[in-house]
Protein backbone atom coordinates (compact mmCIF):
# COMPACT_ATOMS: atom_id res chain seq x y z
CA UNK A 1 0.00 0.00 0.00
CA UNK A 2 1.20 3.49 -0.43
CA UNK A 3 2.52 4.59 2.46
CA UNK A 4 0.89 8.21 2.25
CA UNK A 5 -2.23 6.71 3.12
CA UNK A 6 -0.74 5.27 6.35
CA UNK A 7 0.47 8.65 7.41
CA UNK A 8 -1.58 10.01 10.63
CA UNK A 9 -1.17 13.70 10.73
CA UNK A 10 -0.92 14.25 14.24
CA UNK A 11 -1.06 18.09 14.61
CA UNK A 12 -3.57 20.48 12.85
CA UNK A 13 -2.42 22.42 10.16
CA UNK A 14 -3.83 25.90 9.63
CA UNK A 15 -3.45 28.87 6.65
CA UNK A 16 -3.41 32.41 7.07
CA UNK A 17 -7.58 32.25 6.06
CA UNK A 18 -8.26 29.77 8.20
CA UNK A 19 -9.00 26.88 5.85
CA UNK A 20 -8.06 23.59 6.88
CA UNK A 21 -7.41 22.56 3.39
CA UNK A 22 -4.96 23.60 0.64
CA UNK A 23 -6.01 26.46 -1.79
CA UNK A 24 -7.91 25.13 -4.49
CA UNK A 25 -6.91 25.57 -8.55
CA UNK A 26 -9.26 27.96 -9.78
CA UNK A 27 -7.65 28.22 -13.68
CA UNK A 28 -10.49 26.17 -14.95
CA UNK A 29 -13.58 28.26 -13.82
CA UNK A 30 -11.25 31.81 -15.34
CA UNK A 31 -11.01 29.98 -19.26
CA UNK A 32 -14.76 29.49 -18.68
CA UNK A 33 -14.80 33.37 -17.99
CA UNK A 34 -13.10 34.65 -20.69
CA UNK A 35 -14.72 32.35 -23.17
CA UNK A 36 -18.25 33.88 -22.25
CA UNK A 37 -17.19 37.30 -22.41
CA UNK A 38 -15.42 36.27 -25.68
CA UNK A 39 -19.43 34.99 -27.04
CA UNK A 40 -21.01 37.83 -25.52
CA UNK A 41 -19.13 40.31 -27.37
CA UNK A 42 -19.69 39.00 -30.34
CA UNK A 43 -23.52 38.91 -29.85
CA UNK A 44 -23.30 42.42 -29.44
CA UNK A 45 -21.34 43.11 -32.53
CA UNK A 46 -23.45 40.58 -34.83
CA UNK A 47 -26.34 42.70 -33.64
CA UNK A 48 -25.05 46.52 -34.43
CA UNK A 49 -24.05 44.65 -38.16
CA UNK A 50 -27.49 43.42 -38.29
CA UNK A 51 -29.81 46.99 -37.82
CA UNK A 52 -27.71 48.63 -41.01
CA UNK A 53 -29.24 45.85 -43.29
CA UNK A 54 -33.29 46.01 -42.41
CA UNK A 55 -33.88 48.64 -45.99
CA UNK A 56 -35.97 47.40 -48.21
CA UNK A 57 -35.05 46.85 -52.16
CA UNK A 58 -36.14 48.53 -55.52
CA UNK A 59 -35.78 47.52 -59.09
CA UNK A 60 -32.65 49.51 -59.12
CA UNK A 61 -29.34 49.20 -57.26
CA UNK A 62 -29.78 51.07 -53.75
CA UNK A 63 -32.97 50.95 -51.37
CA UNK A 64 -35.56 53.20 -51.27
CA UNK A 65 -36.31 54.99 -48.38
CA UNK A 66 -39.90 56.44 -48.03
CA UNK A 67 -39.67 59.81 -45.83
CA UNK A 68 -42.52 59.00 -43.26
CA UNK A 69 -40.88 57.77 -39.99
CA UNK A 70 -42.57 54.72 -37.69
CA UNK A 71 -41.08 56.75 -35.03
CA UNK A 72 -38.46 58.75 -36.54
CA UNK A 73 -35.73 60.13 -34.36
CA UNK A 74 -36.60 63.10 -32.13
CA UNK A 75 -39.28 63.31 -29.72
CA UNK A 76 -42.97 63.55 -30.90
CA UNK A 77 -45.14 65.98 -28.65
CA UNK A 78 -48.68 63.90 -28.62
CA UNK A 79 -51.10 66.38 -29.91
CA UNK A 80 -54.46 66.99 -28.62
CA UNK A 81 -57.51 64.70 -29.84
CA UNK A 82 -59.66 66.94 -32.38
CA UNK A 83 -62.61 65.85 -34.22
CA UNK A 84 -61.92 65.87 -37.70
CA UNK A 85 -63.29 68.15 -40.27
CA UNK A 86 -66.39 68.25 -42.96
CA UNK A 87 -64.67 69.31 -46.70
CA UNK A 88 -66.38 72.15 -47.90
CA UNK A 89 -68.85 72.25 -50.65
CA UNK A 90 -67.88 72.01 -54.02
CA UNK A 91 -67.88 75.87 -54.69
CA UNK A 92 -65.63 76.32 -52.05
CA UNK A 93 -63.23 73.49 -53.87
CA UNK A 94 -60.06 75.17 -54.85
CA UNK A 95 -57.51 74.53 -58.25
CA UNK A 96 -54.01 74.16 -58.30
CA UNK A 97 -52.74 77.30 -61.04
CA UNK A 98 -49.35 76.37 -62.23
CA UNK A 99 -47.84 79.68 -63.20
CA UNK A 100 -44.93 80.10 -65.88
CA UNK A 101 -41.47 79.97 -64.53
CA UNK A 102 -39.73 83.68 -64.49
CA UNK A 103 -36.84 83.52 -67.35
CA UNK A 104 -34.73 80.59 -66.84
CA UNK A 105 -31.06 81.46 -65.56
CA UNK A 106 -27.62 80.06 -65.76
CA UNK A 107 -25.98 78.28 -62.68
CA UNK A 108 -22.43 80.01 -63.22
CA UNK A 109 -23.16 81.09 -60.28
CA UNK A 110 -26.75 81.48 -60.60
CA UNK A 111 -27.72 85.14 -60.45
CA UNK A 112 -31.06 86.46 -61.08
CA UNK A 113 -33.16 84.16 -58.27
CA UNK A 114 -33.77 84.85 -54.64
CA UNK A 115 -31.47 84.46 -51.81
CA UNK A 116 -31.96 81.18 -49.69
CA UNK A 117 -32.88 83.17 -46.43
CA UNK A 118 -35.82 85.02 -48.53
CA UNK A 119 -36.23 81.85 -50.10
CA UNK A 120 -37.15 80.57 -46.91
CA UNK A 121 -39.24 82.89 -45.77
CA UNK A 122 -41.69 82.96 -48.28
CA UNK A 123 -42.21 79.14 -48.32
CA UNK A 124 -42.00 78.12 -44.83
CA UNK A 125 -45.76 79.41 -43.94
CA UNK A 126 -46.67 76.93 -46.57
CA UNK A 127 -45.00 73.85 -44.92
CA UNK A 128 -46.42 72.15 -41.99
CA UNK A 129 -45.91 68.81 -40.20
CA UNK A 130 -47.92 65.95 -40.29
CA UNK A 131 -48.25 63.05 -37.40
CA UNK A 132 -50.55 60.58 -37.70
CA UNK A 133 -51.75 57.44 -35.38
CA UNK A 134 -51.57 54.03 -36.54
CA UNK A 135 -52.84 50.80 -35.38
CA UNK A 136 -49.40 49.68 -34.20
CA UNK A 137 -47.56 53.42 -33.53
CA UNK A 138 -46.65 56.72 -35.13
CA UNK A 139 -45.37 58.32 -38.44
CA UNK A 140 -44.95 61.66 -39.43
CA UNK A 141 -43.93 63.54 -42.86
CA UNK A 142 -44.59 67.23 -44.18
CA UNK A 143 -47.06 68.67 -46.52
CA UNK A 144 -47.81 71.43 -48.28
CA UNK A 145 -50.52 74.54 -48.30
CA UNK A 146 -52.77 74.38 -51.59
CA UNK A 147 -55.26 76.73 -50.57
CA UNK A 148 -56.35 79.45 -48.02
CA UNK A 149 -59.39 77.26 -47.13
CA UNK A 150 -57.29 75.05 -45.65
CA UNK A 151 -56.80 72.18 -48.30
CA UNK A 152 -52.78 70.35 -48.08
CA UNK A 153 -51.09 68.03 -50.40
CA UNK A 154 -48.68 65.35 -49.03
CA UNK A 155 -47.59 61.77 -49.81
CA UNK A 156 -50.11 59.15 -49.77
CA UNK A 157 -47.61 57.03 -47.91
CA UNK A 158 -47.42 59.40 -45.25
CA UNK A 159 -51.34 59.08 -44.16
CA UNK A 160 -51.10 54.99 -44.85
CA UNK A 161 -53.42 53.00 -42.48
CA UNK A 162 -53.84 56.42 -40.28
CA UNK A 163 -56.57 56.48 -37.65
CA UNK A 164 -55.88 59.79 -36.94
CA UNK A 165 -54.01 62.80 -38.77
CA UNK A 166 -52.64 65.72 -36.77
CA UNK A 167 -51.25 68.70 -38.64
CA UNK A 168 -49.12 71.33 -36.93
CA UNK A 169 -48.73 74.77 -38.80
CA UNK A 170 -46.12 77.24 -38.70
CA UNK A 171 -47.51 79.75 -36.54
CA UNK A 172 -47.79 76.64 -33.99
CA UNK A 173 -51.21 75.71 -34.35
CA UNK A 174 -52.01 72.19 -33.98
CA UNK A 175 -55.54 70.85 -36.26
CA UNK A 176 -57.23 67.60 -36.94
CA UNK A 177 -56.84 66.93 -40.62
CA UNK A 178 -59.71 65.03 -42.80
CA UNK A 179 -58.65 62.82 -46.12
CA UNK A 180 -59.65 64.11 -48.99
CA UNK A 181 -58.20 61.99 -51.35
CA UNK A 182 -55.62 59.41 -51.79
CA UNK A 183 -53.67 57.94 -55.17
CA UNK A 184 -51.23 55.43 -54.29
CA UNK A 185 -50.18 55.05 -58.05
CA UNK A 186 -49.13 58.46 -57.97
CA UNK A 187 -48.18 58.29 -53.77
CA UNK A 188 -49.89 61.52 -53.33
CA UNK A 189 -52.94 62.56 -50.79
CA UNK A 190 -55.17 65.64 -50.46
CA UNK A 191 -56.05 66.78 -46.58
CA UNK A 192 -58.15 69.13 -45.20
CA UNK A 193 -58.33 71.22 -42.33
CA UNK A 194 -60.86 73.56 -40.82
CA UNK A 195 -59.12 77.04 -40.94
CA UNK A 196 -59.36 79.60 -43.75
CA UNK A 197 -56.31 81.51 -43.16
CA UNK A 198 -53.48 79.23 -44.53
CA UNK A 199 -50.69 81.02 -46.95
CA UNK A 200 -50.52 78.91 -49.85
CA UNK A 201 -48.13 77.74 -51.61
CA UNK A 202 -46.71 78.84 -55.09
CA UNK A 203 -46.11 76.26 -56.97
CA UNK A 204 -43.95 76.50 -60.63
CA UNK A 205 -44.31 74.37 -63.85
CA UNK A 206 -41.81 71.53 -63.40
CA UNK A 207 -41.94 70.64 -67.65
CA UNK A 208 -39.71 73.53 -67.61
CA UNK A 209 -36.91 72.82 -65.42
CA UNK A 210 -33.40 71.70 -66.62
CA UNK A 211 -30.66 69.72 -65.11
CA UNK A 212 -28.44 72.02 -63.02
CA UNK A 213 -30.96 74.44 -61.89
CA UNK A 214 -30.70 75.16 -58.17
CA UNK A 215 -33.25 73.48 -55.78
CA UNK A 216 -33.83 73.49 -51.79
CA UNK A 217 -36.30 71.34 -49.97
CA UNK A 218 -38.16 72.23 -46.80
CA UNK A 219 -39.45 69.46 -44.29
CA UNK A 220 -39.15 67.70 -40.92
CA UNK A 221 -36.15 65.41 -41.70
CA UNK A 222 -36.24 61.96 -38.72
CA UNK A 223 -39.10 63.93 -37.46
CA UNK A 224 -40.89 66.82 -35.83
CA UNK A 225 -38.37 67.97 -33.30
CA UNK A 226 -36.60 68.77 -36.50
CA UNK A 227 -39.06 70.36 -38.52
CA UNK A 228 -38.49 73.24 -40.90
CA UNK A 229 -35.39 72.09 -42.43
CA UNK A 230 -33.97 73.53 -45.46
CA UNK A 231 -31.36 71.88 -47.13
CA UNK A 232 -30.37 73.35 -50.56
CA UNK A 233 -28.82 71.56 -54.35
CA UNK A 234 -29.37 70.72 -57.64
CA UNK A 235 -31.60 69.37 -59.86
CA UNK A 236 -29.80 66.13 -61.35
CA UNK A 237 -31.76 64.48 -63.36
CA UNK A 238 -35.62 65.17 -64.70
CA UNK A 239 -38.36 62.23 -66.17
CA UNK A 240 -36.32 59.93 -64.09
CA UNK A 241 -38.17 56.44 -64.17
CA UNK A 242 -38.11 54.64 -61.04
CA UNK A 243 -39.52 51.32 -60.21
CA UNK A 244 -41.10 50.69 -56.86
CA UNK A 245 -43.54 48.33 -55.71
CA UNK A 246 -44.48 47.42 -59.38
CA UNK A 247 -44.64 50.15 -60.92
CA UNK A 248 -42.64 52.82 -62.34
CA UNK A 249 -42.72 56.84 -61.48
CA UNK A 250 -42.06 59.55 -63.38
CA UNK A 251 -39.70 61.85 -61.09
CA UNK A 252 -37.07 64.49 -60.52
CA UNK A 253 -34.13 63.36 -59.00
CA UNK A 254 -31.97 65.69 -56.69
CA UNK A 255 -28.81 65.78 -54.40
CA UNK A 256 -30.64 68.07 -52.08
CA UNK A 257 -30.60 65.84 -48.62
CA UNK A 258 -33.67 64.17 -47.95
CA UNK A 259 -33.98 61.69 -44.78
CA UNK A 260 -37.11 59.99 -43.15
CA UNK A 261 -39.57 62.58 -42.69
CA UNK A 262 -39.38 64.68 -45.51
CA UNK A 263 -41.95 63.36 -47.06
CA UNK A 264 -44.67 64.98 -48.61
CA UNK A 265 -42.61 67.98 -48.34
CA UNK A 266 -41.86 71.06 -51.61
CA UNK A 267 -38.88 70.75 -53.62
CA UNK A 268 -38.68 74.72 -54.26
CA UNK A 269 -36.93 76.45 -57.06
CA UNK A 270 -34.37 79.30 -57.23
CA UNK A 271 -37.49 81.84 -57.51
CA UNK A 272 -39.53 79.85 -54.26
CA UNK A 273 -41.88 77.97 -56.48
CA UNK A 274 -42.64 74.73 -55.42
CA UNK A 275 -41.63 72.42 -58.50
CA UNK A 276 -42.05 69.02 -56.47
CA UNK A 277 -43.33 66.85 -53.47
CA UNK A 278 -40.25 64.97 -51.92
CA UNK A 279 -41.45 61.36 -51.62
CA UNK A 280 -38.18 59.15 -51.70
CA UNK A 281 -34.32 58.50 -51.68
CA UNK A 282 -32.07 56.27 -52.48
CA UNK A 283 -29.53 54.68 -49.78
CA UNK A 284 -27.55 51.34 -49.34
CA UNK A 285 -25.15 49.64 -47.02
CA UNK A 286 -24.35 47.22 -49.62
CA UNK A 287 -20.86 48.75 -49.88
CA UNK A 288 -18.43 50.52 -47.83
CA UNK A 289 -19.06 54.27 -49.95
CA UNK A 290 -22.61 53.92 -49.27
CA UNK A 291 -24.92 56.21 -51.32
CA UNK A 292 -25.39 60.30 -50.79
CA UNK A 293 -27.51 62.60 -52.75
CA UNK A 294 -29.96 60.98 -54.25
CA UNK A 295 -33.00 62.49 -53.62
CA UNK A 296 -36.36 61.97 -55.79
CA UNK A 297 -39.78 63.97 -55.90
CA UNK A 298 -43.16 64.27 -57.60
CA UNK A 299 -42.89 66.78 -60.60
CA UNK A 300 -45.73 69.48 -60.32
CA UNK A 301 -46.85 68.61 -63.40
CA UNK A 302 -48.02 65.30 -61.94
CA UNK A 303 -48.98 66.76 -58.47
CA UNK A 304 -51.36 69.48 -60.54
CA UNK A 305 -52.94 66.34 -62.77
CA UNK A 306 -53.66 64.01 -59.41
CA UNK A 307 -54.58 66.89 -56.96
CA UNK A 308 -57.32 68.38 -59.05
CA UNK A 309 -58.72 65.57 -59.51
CA UNK A 310 -58.63 64.14 -56.11
CA UNK A 311 -60.06 67.47 -54.67
CA UNK A 312 -63.64 67.65 -56.89
CA UNK A 313 -64.11 63.39 -57.04
CA UNK A 314 -61.89 62.15 -54.24
CA UNK A 315 -59.91 59.69 -56.47
CA UNK A 316 -58.50 59.56 -59.61
CA UNK A 317 -60.71 58.69 -63.05
CA UNK A 318 -58.94 55.34 -64.77
CA UNK A 319 -57.31 53.62 -61.81
CA UNK A 320 -58.17 50.21 -62.06
CA UNK A 321 -59.11 48.17 -58.57
CA UNK A 322 -60.41 45.08 -56.93
CA UNK A 323 -63.11 46.09 -54.52
CA UNK A 324 -61.91 43.09 -52.05
CA UNK A 325 -59.32 43.67 -48.92
CA UNK A 326 -57.03 40.84 -47.56
CA UNK A 327 -54.25 39.47 -45.98
CA UNK A 328 -50.92 37.55 -46.36
CA UNK A 329 -51.28 33.66 -45.35
CA UNK A 330 -49.33 33.23 -42.58
CA UNK A 331 -46.39 30.50 -42.48
CA UNK A 332 -48.17 28.91 -39.57
CA UNK A 333 -51.38 28.57 -41.92
CA UNK A 334 -49.49 27.16 -44.66
CA UNK A 335 -47.92 24.23 -42.84
CA UNK A 336 -50.54 23.63 -39.86
CA UNK A 337 -53.87 24.07 -42.40
CA UNK A 338 -52.23 23.17 -45.71
CA UNK A 339 -53.48 26.23 -47.01
CA UNK A 340 -51.95 28.04 -50.06
CA UNK A 341 -49.72 30.92 -50.31
CA UNK A 342 -52.11 33.91 -51.21
CA UNK A 343 -54.12 36.47 -50.50
CA UNK A 344 -56.49 36.09 -47.75
CA UNK A 345 -59.68 37.77 -48.37
CA UNK A 346 -61.11 39.73 -46.04
CA UNK A 347 -63.75 41.84 -46.92
CA UNK A 348 -65.06 42.40 -50.37
CA UNK A 349 -67.72 44.60 -52.13
CA UNK A 350 -68.91 42.73 -55.06
CA UNK A 351 -70.30 39.47 -53.18
CA UNK A 352 -71.45 37.39 -56.54
CA UNK A 353 -67.89 36.23 -57.42
CA UNK A 354 -64.83 36.81 -54.76
CA UNK A 355 -66.06 36.23 -51.65
CA UNK A 356 -64.58 36.74 -48.23
CA UNK A 357 -62.17 33.63 -46.57
CA UNK A 358 -61.46 33.66 -50.66
CA UNK A 359 -57.71 33.09 -50.84
CA UNK A 360 -56.87 35.10 -54.33
CA UNK A 361 -53.77 33.11 -55.95
CA UNK A 362 -52.84 35.26 -58.92
CA UNK A 363 -54.17 38.01 -61.59
CA UNK A 364 -53.53 37.03 -65.22
CA UNK A 365 -50.48 34.79 -63.85
CA UNK A 366 -48.98 37.40 -61.53
CA UNK A 367 -48.79 34.96 -58.29
CA UNK A 368 -50.30 37.64 -55.27
CA UNK A 369 -49.46 37.10 -51.41
CA UNK A 370 -50.44 40.87 -50.32
CA UNK A 371 -52.70 43.68 -50.91
CA UNK A 372 -49.35 45.83 -52.37
CA UNK A 373 -48.45 42.62 -54.78
CA UNK A 374 -52.33 42.89 -55.84
CA UNK A 375 -52.16 46.81 -56.66
CA UNK A 376 -49.00 46.04 -58.21
CA UNK A 377 -50.68 43.62 -60.59
CA UNK A 378 -53.21 45.59 -61.35
CA UNK A 379 -51.06 48.77 -62.14
CA UNK A 380 -50.64 48.16 -66.31
CA UNK A 381 -54.43 47.78 -66.68
CA UNK A 382 -57.14 49.79 -67.36
CA UNK A 383 -60.29 50.09 -65.53
CA UNK A 384 -62.91 48.08 -67.50
CA UNK A 385 -60.22 45.40 -68.37
CA UNK A 386 -60.98 41.98 -67.99
CA UNK A 387 -58.89 39.61 -66.23
CA UNK A 388 -58.44 35.75 -65.15
CA UNK A 389 -57.87 35.26 -61.69
CA UNK A 390 -56.91 31.85 -59.67
CA UNK A 391 -59.12 31.32 -56.39
CA UNK A 392 -59.05 28.79 -53.30
CA UNK A 393 -62.24 27.79 -51.46
CA UNK A 394 -63.77 25.08 -49.61
CA UNK A 395 -60.60 23.03 -50.02
CA UNK A 396 -60.53 23.79 -54.08
CA UNK A 397 -59.00 25.72 -56.98
CA UNK A 398 -61.28 28.04 -59.35
CA UNK A 399 -60.25 30.09 -62.25
CA UNK A 400 -62.59 32.96 -62.64
CA UNK A 401 -62.82 36.07 -64.84
CA UNK A 402 -62.86 39.52 -63.25
CA UNK A 403 -63.95 43.19 -64.76
CA UNK A 404 -61.84 45.40 -62.81
CA UNK A 405 -63.39 49.12 -61.52
CA UNK A 406 -62.44 52.21 -61.69
CA UNK A 407 -61.05 53.18 -58.37
CA UNK A 408 -63.53 55.42 -56.40
CA UNK A 409 -66.67 53.92 -58.08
Amino acid sequence: MDERNNHQYTESHSYENGSTQPPKNRGGIIVLIICLCIVVGGIISTATMSGKLSLPQIGIPGTVIFSDSDNAGGTVQPAPSLPAPSVPSSEDQPQMELKPLPEQVDNVPQTGGMGLQDIYDKCIPSVVSITCTLSNGKSSGTGVVLSKNGYLVTNAHVIDDATQIQVLLTDGRTMAASIVGADSLSDLAVLYVDAQDLVPAEFGDSSQLRVGDAVVAIGDPLGVSLRGTMTDGIVSAINRGLQTDGRTMTLVQTNAALNSGNSGGPLINCHGQVIGINTMKIGTFADSAGVEGLGFAIPSATVKEVVDQLITQGYVSGRPVLPVSGEWVSLFNQQFRRMPAGLYITDTADHSTIKAKDILLSINGTRVTTQEELDAALYSYHAGTEVTAVLYRNAQQYTTTLILKESGT
